[in-house]
């Protein structure tokens, strides 16, 4: 048996395979975030540790097992503040937190933020540590004094398991890592004003990882057993690229969730490109992920169904009280207090509906918002570069109508990934490729279906596409401050 651990933003959760990749036990707990006002959002990382072992008990207890390797991903970003034993020295700010913005901004203006992704190939966003770790060291200088390790989620339950302090070049890519030397680059953290800090950062895996074994202190928490092999890394975004099935460069993934993560295997870091998006690690020497996570997932989708009284689980009936084209009506779904993060960087960004009169129904609204989050994927799995198979897994994918609407707006078949628990799959698959145990990585993701475009449909999609971009050219002057 092996153990995936996915620690997201809103789900904990573990899942145990078998020797072929069939899933044969699942746990999962809601994780809390705190929203505490002013964009502020944070989260209790000695109450995520707690749920993290209840559920590698509860795993366990079902499967009767003891896995021979646990792989570890989940969310990444934010700020985790540790001590030197892995204990949080304070709330971790949570990458939906927008007190990095100024910070950001100011990058921005005055080209740091351009000379940046010139070394990195990654554009920092609000949320990354970069612009809140300046934030801290304005307004709460004495919380980073406090901190041995600034780090993330899934690093500190492998340190406070293993009693090791590391991480994982995928993490680390953004914002302070030169991605080519898979090293911290001195001059990054000069120019961002945060060289003071260097001490906080974890020393980096080498590729392709290593594990390390479950101690005393681990085991009494968790159940497993002393010496169980453990990995952590890579992070949410590549490791669903790993357990969805993405092997060949040119070859992208969707994942449909609370961001709507667009991905492409390259064999190249491209800093002359424009700065936008992330270029990250792979397990591989050679192997990078061109990602454009937009901020426009199922959160977005979430807070109109909210607005119109539903649920998401009602998602087919209601879309099915509207057509496409959503009877005139248009979105552009940027409802993040952040802003955007890809296919541009934009942190006033904000969102609107038009073309509504006294006959758009509530479906129309959820139609339109549905359309503009998959002419925000074509949109960034463009920029990407998809150039082979496309891939999608993520909780929007569960809606059968949805699902088909993206493939019909990219006009490119849909591989969907083998469920469930992607994201636990890629970090088990990881996990056994550090711990160098064989195993087929065909069997293990074979897509369990492709949805094909409908043809019918391309030609309305393609003109909502074309005014979709419009709208974004024609609204983003209004999104500057005003002077």
């Amino acid at each position: 048996m092996k153990l995936g651990i996915d620690l997201g933003t809103s789900m904990a959760k573990v899942a145990a395979f078998d020797d072929r990749g069939h899933c044969i036990a699942i746990a999962a707990r809601e994780t809390i975030l705190q929203h505490l006002g002013q964009g502020r959002i944070e989260q209790d990382f000695e109450q995520l540790f707690e749920t993290v072992c209840e559920i590698i008990q509860e795993v366990l207890v079902k499967t009767k097992q003891n896995p021979t390797v646990v792989g570890i991903t989940g969310q990444s970003d934010g700020l985790w503040l540790f001590d030197e034993n892995g204990f949080a020295v304070a709330p971790a700010v949570s990458w939906l937190d927008d007190r990095g913005n100024p910070y950001l901004q100011h990058w921005i203006d005055s080209g740091v933020f351009d000379q940046v992704f010139q070394i990195s190939g990654n554009a920092i966003f609000p949320g990354s540590m970069a612009p809140l770790m300046a934030a801290l060291h304005d307004k709460t200088p004495e919380v980073l004094r406090r901190a041995y390790t600034a780090s993330y989620l899934k690093d500190a339950i492998l340190q406070r398991l293993t009693g090791v302090r590391i991480t994982d070049a995928s993490d680390t890519s953004l914002p302070f890592l030169n991605t080519l030397s898979r090293e911290y680059d001195p001059k990054i953290l000069e120019m961002l004003g945060l060289d003071r800090y260097r001490h906080l950062l974890a020393p980096i895996m080498l590729a392709p990882g290593q594990t390390f074994v479950v101690t005393q202190t681990g085991s009494d928490c968790t159940g497993l057993p002393v010496g169980t092999p453990v990995h952590a890394g890579p992070f949410d975004l590549p490791a669903c690229a790993i357990g969805a099935g993405v092997r060949n460069v040119g070859d992208g993934l969707i994942i449909i969730g609370t961001t709507l993560a667009c991905e492409v295997l390259v064999d190249r870091v491209d800093t002359d490109q424009p700065s936008v998006g992330m270029t990250l690690c792979m397990p591989q020497q050679g192997r990078w992920i061109r990602a454009m996570p937009a901020m426009v997932g199922t959160a977005a989708l979430d807070w109109t169904l909210s607005m119109i009284g539903r649920k998401a689980q009602d998602l087919d009936i209601i879309l099915g009280d509207s057509q496409p084209g959503a009877n005139g009506v248009m979105a552009l779904p940027y409802f993040s207090a952040t802003g955007e993060r890809a296919p541009f960087v934009d942190v006033n960004a904000r969102g609107l509906f038009t073309g509504m009169t006294t006959s758009t129904t509530p479906a129309d609204l959820a139609m339109a918002t549905c359309e503009s989050i998959a002419y925000a994927a074509r949109h960034c799995i463009q920029a990407a570069g998809l150039s082979g198979d496309l891939y999608v897994c993520g909780g929007g994918s569960n809606s059968a109508t949805w699902l088909q609407m993206f493939a019909d707006v990219l006009q490119h078949p849909l591989k969907v990934a083998r469920r469930p628990e992607v994201g636990a799959r890629g970090a088990a698959m990881a996990a056994m490729q550090a711990a160098e145990h064989g195993f087929d990585p065909v069997e293990w993701t074979e897509p369990e279906t492709t949805i094909q475009p409908n043809p019918a449909v391309a030609k309305l999609y393609k003109t909502g596409f074309d005014n979709y971009m419009s709208l974004i050219k024609a609204i983003q002057p209004t999104w500057r401050p005003k002077q």
